[in-house]
């Protein structure tokens, strides 16, 4: 059984006073050239998220974007962050969200190979036209070691998110399209099927050139395809943390192509990072948040003996903190003691931590879920659930 305790926000007021097309209406989406009846949802979590159509259609390329990305924290990055790009040109008010339509599983998988040579097309069986990855060739000059060295995978990941506007007859079409570009900046090879695991550090001025000239080709292709031929098409590159890194990664440039356009040459800097806490690099970049975040951990530790540590995930746009992720892992002896730290962490989160922060702190027990606390951005209280 699951309870919520009150110092939640309602969720009735919450539905009261989000933003978006009204309430539930059907709508009519061509597709293949046949018409579909829809219905897009009166709910809408927030305003940094966008209204959907149902029946939900899953992604062309769906479970693709799983592989090639190094933790659970670049995977739900790469596919969040690249909607908070999109809104720069598509603004959820305006906008409804699909999954990518157009990028199947197998095309994407053939632009994430390397480029063949002519003797490699040829040992492979394969067609010129099959020679589309967009990954550097390796030529076979030198050694194993030498190659990868020399010409590492750039491109890990490519994801499609589409954007469709509705008109006031109902009718609802393809207005924009978001891709993302994920980039290793550690690229691991193996010089043997079972041997050791090698690595590869990219620097950033390389990610940001290999980057733009493989968005270029990513829209010349996509322009190639009907549907895609006249909408505005945004590309974010993004850039992958490490293996062992628990922090995710950072999409760090975008550029608009307008409708029947090819050009992707008007790049803006995205200024998003993330930091761990407690760490060197957050003291260094950001000291008093930091101060702030160690004050809760000495607060906590104060009042509940069994109290282990906590770390944080913060995310900083323009140098502002906007969201940060706390872990709690503690071990309890009862649900009294479960219901006393929650509450006593809930308060704690008010006091400490500044309204214009999304908070999400995760209190856990041997690795089960205990209880969550979210406070939004400008809210008063937090939400607090308690897991039974």
């Amino acid at each position: 059984m699951k309870k919520w305790y009150p110092l939640i926000i309602s969720m009735v007021l919450l539905a009261g006073c989000t933003p978006g097309f009204g309430s539930d209406n059907k709508v009519v989406q061509k597709s293949n050239n046949k018409k579909e009846t829809s219905v897009v949802s009166s709910y809408q979590i927030s305003d940094q998220y966008y209204k959907n159509i149902y029946p939900y259609k899953t992604s062309k390329s769906r479970g693709l974007v799983v592989s090639n990305l190094n933790t659970s924290y670049d995977i739900e990055e790469f596919e969040t962050g690249l909607m908070r790009v999109a809104q720069r040109n598509y603004p959820p008010d305006d906008y409804l969200f699909q999954e990518g339509q157009y990028l199947t599983s197998d095309t994407i998988t053939k632009w994430l190979n390397r480029k063949y040579t002519a003797n490699q097309l040829k040992k492979k069986g394969l067609k010129e036209q099959d020679n589309v990855g967009l990954n550097p060739v390796n030529d076979g000059k030198g050694s194993a070691k030498q190659q990868n060295e020399k010409n590492p995978i750039y491109l890990a990941q490519i994801l499609e998110q589409d954007y469709l506007t509705k008109d006031s007859k109902g009718n609802v079409k393809l207005s924009g399209v978001a891709i993302g570009l994920a980039l290793n900046s550690v690229y691991y090879y193996q010089t043997e099927k079972y041997g050791s695991t090698y690595d590869v550090n990219i620097p950033q001025k390389t990610l940001d050139e290999k980057g733009k000239q493989i968005a270029s080709e990513v829209v010349r292709r996509l322009r190639n395809i009907n549907a895609l031929k006249n909408v505005p098409i945004t590309v974010g590159l993004y850039k992958q943390q490490s293996k062992d890194s628990v922090i995710p990664g950072n999409y760090f440039a975008y550029a608009t192509v307008p409708a029947n356009s090819t050009s992707a040459d008007d790049w803006k800097n995205i200024n998003e990072k993330y930091y761990l806490f407690p760490s060197d690099d957050a003291e260094k970049a950001h000291r008093d948040d930091e101060k702030t975040f160690e004050n809760f951990k000495t607060d906590i530790e104060d009042f509940f003996p069994n109290y282990t540590g906590c770390i944080g995930r913060a995310r900083y746009s323009d140098g502002q903190l906007t969201d940060l992720s706390i872990d709690i892992p503690i071990q309890f002896y009862g649900q009294a003691e479960v219901i006393a730290f929650t509450q006593y962490v809930a308060g704690l989160v008010v006091k400490t931590f500044p309204d214009y922060v999304n908070l999400q702190v995760s209190i856990t027990a041997n690795n089960e879920a205990k209880a969550l606390i979210v406070r939004n951005s400008k809210a008063k209280d937090p939400t607090v659930h308690i897991y039974n």
